[in-house]
């Protein structure tokens, strides 16, 4: 973890378990997808108990009165979403050596967990999902020698690993969300930056979403990016000062979301809704996207 915060400062970037869900009393259901920050990881707390976090889907779904059930792993990267030897950084380990239980239970990868789930929830009308940060910690922290290489597409370059591979990846995983013959919602959530007075990395980390996600029938990118931005600057750029990361007794922050930071991605997923379906939001769940 501590390789990964200091990648996140050079490149000032961010880088109880349930079953699925069918339809609420709205007619709705909600899928989030994604990886710690959609999770609500918080290192203070005892990562043994999954109902312990809480992370922007849970305030989503409470906002828009809908079931929801989050199937977002710590550590996911969009090489593990696919495929369970894809480039990974440890949703692996989270989930299968250190017993560490997600929101949902299910044993192969979160992409097939999302298809089957939407195979068999067809009144679902909403998923979001965040991914890509933990591609570039992987690449950050180097490959196990010892280790096949990833079954996904791979290159140690960060810039061309970000033009290629990952837009390839969400490309995938964007293509087999719709095969299932899901013809909802679907909200991209971008990452914040962790110092708004450097944006560079976070601008190259969300490059990939963006690109992937362009010109897509019924997807709607979220800038977690902006919604940090305003409080940020406020305070000099840097999200700790500002309240939005977690607070660490021996001091500074983790790179994961506080409440306050959580609940401002939430709103920007929320915002983005509203802003697409002019202040319908229930109308615009409703609706057929393709």
């Amino acid at each position: 973890m501590r390789k990964l915060a200091v990648f996140l400062a050079v490149i000032a970037l961010l880088a109880s378990t349930v079953g699925p869900a069918s339809a609420s009393s709205q007619g709705h259901g909600y899928l989030a997808l994604g990886d710690s920050v959609a999770f609500g990881t918080n290192p203070l707390l005892d990562p043994h108990n999954a109902a312990n976090f809480i992370g922007y889907p849970e305030i989503v779904a409470q906002t828009l009165n809908v079931e929801h059930v989050n199937a977002a792993c710590p550590g996911e990267a969009t090489g593990g979403f696919i495929s369970l030897t894809g480039l990974d950084n440890v949703c692996r380990p989270y989930r299968f050596v250190r017993d560490f239980p997600l929101h949902a239970t299910y044993a192969g990868t979160q992409l097939a967990f999302a298809e089957q789930y939407l195979r068999d929830n067809p009144r679902t009308r909403l998923v979001t999902i965040n991914l890509g940060a933990n591609d570039l910690f992987r690449l950050a922290a180097g490959l196990d020698p010892n280790m096949p290489p990833p079954s996904t597409c791979f290159t140690p370059n960060p810039v061309l690993y970000q033009a290629t591979c990952a837009v390839q990846n969400l490309n995938t995983i964007f293509d087999g969300l719709r095969s299932t013959g899901y013809d909802g919602l679907i909200v991209a959530l971008t990452y914040y930056s962790l110092d708004y007075r450097n944006t560079s990395g976070a601008e190259l980390l969300n490059s990939a979403m963006l690109t992937s996600a362009a010109g897509r029938p019924g997807v709607l990118v979220a800038s977690g990016f902006d919604a940090w931005k305003a409080p940020a600057q406020a305070v000099g750029g840097d999200t700790c000062t500002a309240g939005l990361r977690i607070a660490l007794p021996s001091g500074g922050c983790d790179i994961h979301p506080s409440p306050k930071g959580r609940d401002l991605l939430a709103k920007a997923i929320v915002d983005t809704i509203a802003a697409s379906c002019e202040g319908s939001v229930q109308g615009c769940l409703n609706r057929r996207q393709h």
